[in-house]
């Protein structure tokens, strides 16, 4: 699902509610509400917006509301966002004021505990506060 700039994206707008997963293999902005699992290559988030459910995407930028968890290789937070659920990265930054309710994780780890939950991974997350 790799995806470079000068390809197509899909916005949801900000009246638009979806029940159901959401595959997609371009872009893909979000404003409205989800309720389901979303896997794209790239997932922007408005502020208005909620997702209800699992989120995979190679980078990720949120700003709104996620209820679930979080798989990213990069991922920002945005002051705006709150999030509740257990968040998997690679590389994260996370904005002053953002809300997260759950566990923080780098890939690498939840890889390791799939293959072994006894392992301890011994990879050091890149992790960077913005102010």
């Amino acid at each position: 699902m790799s995806s470079k700039s000068g390809s197509t994206f899909s916005v949801l707008g900000s009246d638009l509610a979806i029940t159901g997963d959401i595959k997609a293999s371009a872009d893909l902005h979000v404003d409205g509400s989800v309720e389901g699992d979303i896997a794209c290559s790239s997932l922007v988030q408005g502020e208005t917006s909620t997702i209800t459910g699992a989120v995979k995407a190679e980078t990720a930028r949120l700003a709104g509301t996620v209820h679930g968890s979080i798989t990213a290789r990069e991922l920002v937070i945005l002051k705006s966002a709150r999030i509740m659920g257990d968040v998997f990265y690679d590389a994260l930054t996370i904005e002053q004021g953002a809300q997260v309710e759950g566990r923080f994780a780098h890939r690498d780890a939840q890889k390791a505990a799939k293959a072994a939950p006894s392992a301890q991974a011994g990879a050091k997350p890149e992790l960077s506060v913005a102010n």
